[in-house]
């Protein structure tokens, strides 16, 4: 598939060498160019450019910028470019304060999360809630004792969501459909007890499994 990557972190960078690991074409959608020409030189299939090339290029969008930004992230792509598309969402509401006691401060509460935001502005696109609860070294194809992970994942449109787990399968991971956008409320602050451990123990390889 054509893979388009909205952001230039680590989080970006990871899936978009996944994705490619695994046959896919991608383009990673940057305001900085500079910042991914070492990505660019190791990964020479891959192509950069704005967010608005990534968003016409990929059949499936991932949105990987600071929470904080995403819905700006979005305006700069262009909803028209993503419209009718899924798109992941990877982004976390973390606000700018340090954790206490290891605990994150969102910028949401448990009666609306980011995503529902998007999808309200954006009610085009289709989201999927994805990979926000998980550090980046253990997105792509994770290794654990326990067997494979689960990701926790949501969103409106069922077509949307099954793409989305055909590439989570790629990637090793079990998918626990949660349903529709609003179970973001509970997914998203998965990555503050992801956390915890990290900041309280320096922990940050590990991952959420759902037994049933």
């Amino acid at each position: 598939m054509k893979i388009g990557i909205i952001g230039s972190g680590v989080v970006a960078t990871t899936l978009a060498s996944g994705f490619l690991r695994h046959g896919h074409a991608v383009t990673i959608g940057t305001r900085e160019p500079a910042k991914l020409a070492d990505w660019a030189k190791a990964n020479p299939p891959g192509r950069v450019g704005s967010f608005a090339d990534a968003a016409k290029f990929g059949e499936v969008v991932v949105l990987a910028v600071k929470g904080s930004v995403a819905a700006e992230a979005v305006r700069a792509a262009g909803a028209a470019n993503l419209m009718g598309k899924p798109v992941i969402d990877a982004t976390n509401p973390i606000a700018d304060a340090a954790p206490v006691n290891g605990v994150l401060k969102f910028t949401t509460n448990l009666d609306e999360s980011a995503m529902e935001r998007l999808q309200k502005e954006f009610p085009a696109v289709k989201f999927v809630k994805a990979f926000n609860s998980v550090g980046a070294t253990c997105m792509v194809n994770p290794q654990f004792a326990g067997g494979k992970p689960t990701m926790f994942i949501c969103g409106n449109d069922a077509a949307a969501k099954k793409t989305v787990t055909a590439l989570l399968d790629q990637f090793d991971w079990e998918t626990a459909d949660m349903g529709a956008v609003e179970a973001a409320r509970a997914i998203e602050p998965l990555c503050i007890l992801w956390c915890i451990p990290g900041f309280l123990r320096n922990d940050w390889a590990h991952a959420f499994k759902l037994l049933t």
